[in-house]
């Protein structure tokens, strides 16, 4: 290898900075987001969000760590509808909100990375107009490298910096055309 193709792995500062460092970058990048330190406020912060974004329908991973926080029957608590997220895409698309976990994040971008598999679909993340994505400060990384090594037995990964961005030859820059026009990313810091 080259000496100019090496590049020195990236030193972490520490889980507090880090996660303080993603939270600042998500919000560069437009995103919302939140710390969550019991169930009684993930579900005020849950009805504040279906509220703000008039979500009326939801799809959501179902993964053992969504069921355990209770994200679905939160939102069908609320009046949201829960349509499966192996329903048809256009059904999907419909839906106002999805809800997914976060497999790795990358604080020094504001990244995060998901994987896919039937459990966790990929139209969760990319369909929806709202993207709700909820972590765990365990899910912090150094760098891609190890985001890569991780992931790479997985089907599909998804890396997410921020709603959907696109602009026209004049640079005006619209969010949303291309995926979900609203970002929001919870800590969950639950025991």
């Amino acid at each position: 290898i080259p000496p100019t193709a090496r590049i020195v792995p990236r030193t972490t500062a520490g889980p507090v900075t880090e996660l303080a460092q993603l939270l600042t970058d998500i919000g560069k990048l437009s995103g919302v987001t939140r710390r969550v330190a019991s169930m009684d406020g993930f579900r005020a912060a849950l009805a504040d969000l279906v509220r703000a974004e008039g979500v009326k329908r939801a799809t959501c991973w179902t993964t053992p760590e969504m069921d355990a926080w209770g994200v679905a029957a939160a939102l069908q608590a609320l009046d949201v509808e829960i349509v499966p997220a192996d329903a048809d895409k256009h059904i999907v698309a419909a839906c106002e909100l999805g809800v997914t976990g976060v497999d790795a994040a990358l604080p020094e971008t504001g990244t995060l990375a998901l994987t896919s598999s039937p459990d966790r679909p990929r139209v969760a993340s990319l369909l929806p107009r709202v993207h709700l994505a909820l972590l765990r400060p365990a899910v912090l990384r150094p760098d891609l490298h190890q985001v890569f090594a991780e992931t790479q037995a997985a089907g599909y990964s998804v890396l997410i910096s921020g709603p959907s961005r696109t602009a026209d030859i004049e640079l005006t820059l619209t969010l949303g055309v291309h995926g979900p026009k609203s970002l929001y990313v919870w800590v969950m810091e639950m025991a």
